[in-house]
């Protein structure tokens, strides 16, 4: 891996002053009175151009860090999980309810839809900057100039591919704005991704695959090109946009690599997913990660806390032991077992669904599910200490397989606490830490400290090109391409291309992208494909563009899969039910800015209070 800079980091952390006071939280599209931290003093040399590009890339990590980060908020809108706290009326589980223009749409109890809505405007804000004043310097060469030019349209590209995804039609916004601006409109969702398309296809030409660790590479221009020609539903340009990365200087890492390659007791899949080994350059199949870590300035503070949302809230005393029915887990640090220094201090945030913890893991074979790697509850002990003189049976034993029959008897508050203290997850994804035991710098017990992380990675990109021949009717091509995914994981190979459908490749990529994918966006614009193209779902149905908001394959995908939108006995601690509508398929746009927008007129989702009041978008680029 190339050094990073980490004086250019931490220098423009107060450079960003400059980019990162474009908008307003007012009104996140409108940009605030000028400081002395502006455009025109400060980007006036290419190092300042460039400078301005890491504060892209920052802003791009804020997704997957932190106490119910954003991930989450994605994640609680598809077939794999559901939002697991039971304490609480506020979070995002009836979203029937929860989920409207008016709601607290950005706090860590509720969702966090606004915080997307801001972040995204205000990279598109920041790389408008940068494309509209890139031609006022002198640059050593125009070849210089066009790198950071292609590397603003790829962050301008990635914000807006996940707007038009989360959000659908917006304004679309390819200019600085130096002065407020209340006269916006909405734009086609189609226009948008054709003009992004358009920034891709020159930023292929111009971005390098052997650049600085953290920053975006032409494979990863390519992975993001892969998925807007499949938005566009142009399915041999999405898979010649997907060849030049899987042609490039790539390849799945197949062989044990990094940090704990010795370690035996480990696998590939392991090594994959080290904090330390996602931007090493022995790592071929990164194509893009964002860098976060303690020892560099500008590191997020109080770490990824993954494993605090991703792991089960099991130390609470909610567990009981069979026998005297005695709470069972203790998460002090210090126990002879110290279960949270093993797997980390969860509080079950991410509830996955027992489709993704189950029902999709088919054989023995697979690496991610191996022993070891996919934590089951029967993996963990009964490790309170009091148990060797209340029930001392059962300390230091496996806890006992949760059943219908029995759960009663497993937990103080019944069958409820089942949701957020009893469910299987990805050890192997969300463990931060190298041997048997998490470090944090920020806590104690271990949340999940700092770490590098996978934006794109060119397990995706075989999982993009088997997505284009399946939608092209080549399902001997696409089944190929899940095989190498699953190949590398030792899973049990597809033999019978007849069978392989857009499910088929859905499953695979919850196997495979946990916590990376933005998996509400992707099946967004699944739905968006099956309504444009009118090809039969697996499920027979065909679907529409004018009924998108109340008939698409993304709720349905959903009823199908997620056990609890679809059960309504289901019932948190706190009261509240699961709930999704098909209108959810996209996110309401926070009514605030409707409203700021005085001259001009923002649309809302139908679904959502206030789209009466729509009218027809930009169906055209109007400069």
């Amino acid at each position: 891996m190339k050094k990073i800079n980490k004086n250019i980091i931490a220098g423009f952390m107060a450079t960003a002053i400059l980019i990162g006071s474009g908008c307003t939280k007012l009104n996140e599209l409108v940009p605030e009175a000028p400081s002395k931290f502006t455009p025109d003093n400060t980007l006036n040399s290419p190092a300042a151009f460039r400078a301005a590009l890491l504060n892209l890339n920052l802003s791009v990590r804020f997704e997957y860090f932190g106490d119910s980060a954003p991930m989450l908020t994605e994640s609680i809108f598809t077939d794999a999980a559901v939002e697991g706290t039971t304490d609480k009326t506020t979070p995002a589980q009836d979203l029937n309810v929860r989920i409207t223009p008016t709601a607290n749409l950005n706090n860590d109890d509720y969702n966090k839809i606004g915080r997307y809505w801001q972040v995204w405007w205000q990279g598109v804000h920041d790389a408008n900057v940068i494309i509209s004043r890139a031609g006022g310097i002198t640059w050593p060469s125009d070849d210089e100039r066009d790198k950071v030019l292609a590397g603003a349209y790829f962050h301008r590209a990635y914000r807006y591919y996940r707007l038009v995804h989360e959000f659908g039609d917006v304004p679309l916004i390819l200019k600085e704005e130096s002065a407020v601006n209340t006269g916006y409109l909405t734009t086609q969702r189609m226009v948008i991704l054709k003009q992004m398309k358009t920034d891709l296809d020159f930023a292929i030409t111009k971005l390098v695959d052997n650049g600085n660790k953290g920053e975006p590479s032409k494979g990863a221009a390519a992975h993001l090109l892969a998925k807007i020609d499949l938005a566009l539903g142009l399915f041999d340009e999405a898979i010649a946009a997907a060849n030049v990365a899987i042609n490039g200087p790539y390849a799945l890492m197949t062989n044990r690599f990094g940090i704990v390659a010795s370690d035996a007791s480990k696998n590939v899949v392991w090594d994959l997913h080290r904090p330390e080994n996602k931007a090493i350059a022995s790592n071929t199949e990164a194509l893009y990660i964002v860098i976060d870590r303690e020892t560099l300035d500008g590191a997020t503070v109080n770490g990824s806390q993954v494993m605090r949302n991703c792991v089960p809230m099991w130390h609470n005393g909610t567990i009981l032991t069979p026998g005297a029915l005695k709470p069972g887990i203790s998460d002090k640090i210090t126990e002879e077992f110290p279960i949270t220094l093993w797997y980390g201090r969860g509080i079950g945030r991410l509830r996955g669904t027992p489709y993704a913890t189950k029902y999709i893991w088919t054989d023995n074979t697979d690496l991610r599910h191996a022993p070891g790697m996919w934590m089951n509850m029967t993996d963990l002990v009964y490790n309170q200490p009091g148990l060797k003189t209340t029930d001392a049976a059962w300390y230091g034993k496996n806890l006992e397989q949760y059943t219908a029959a029995n759960v009663n008897k497993r937990f103080l508050n019944g069958a409820k606490d089942t949701i957020r203290a009893w469910f299987g997850w990805p050890h192997y994804k969300v463990f931060i830490g190298s041997g048997k035991t998490a470090v944090d710098k920020w806590w104690s017990p271990p949340r999940g400290t700092n770490t590098d992380w996978y934006v794109f990675r060119l397990a995706e990109t075989y999982l993009l090109r088997a997505e284009a021949y399946w939608w092209k009717g080549q399902t001997a091509l696409a089944m190929a391409d899940i095989n190498k995914v699953r190949a590398r994981a030792k899973a049990e190979l597809l033999t019978d291309d007849s069978k392989v459908n857009i499910g088929t490749i859905l499953d695979e990529r919850q196997r495979e992208l946990y916590w990376e994918e933005p998996r509400k966006s992707e099946l967004t614009r699944i739905a968006y494909i099956f309504a444009q193209t009118g090809k039969a779902a697996y499920n027979g149905k065909t679907y529409s563009v004018a009924s998108f908001s109340t008939d698409n394959f993304f709720y349905d995908r959903i009823m199908e899969k997620n056990d609890f939108y679809k059960n309504p006995a289901v019932v948190t601690n706190s009261g509240n039910h699961y709930t999704i509508s098909p209108y959810h398929v996209l996110w309401p746009i926070p009514q605030s800015d409707i409203d700021l927008n005085i001259n001009g007129h923002i649309n809302q989702n139908k679904g959502y209070a206030g789209s009466e009041n729509n009218i027809p978008p930009l169906d055209k680029i109007v400069p």
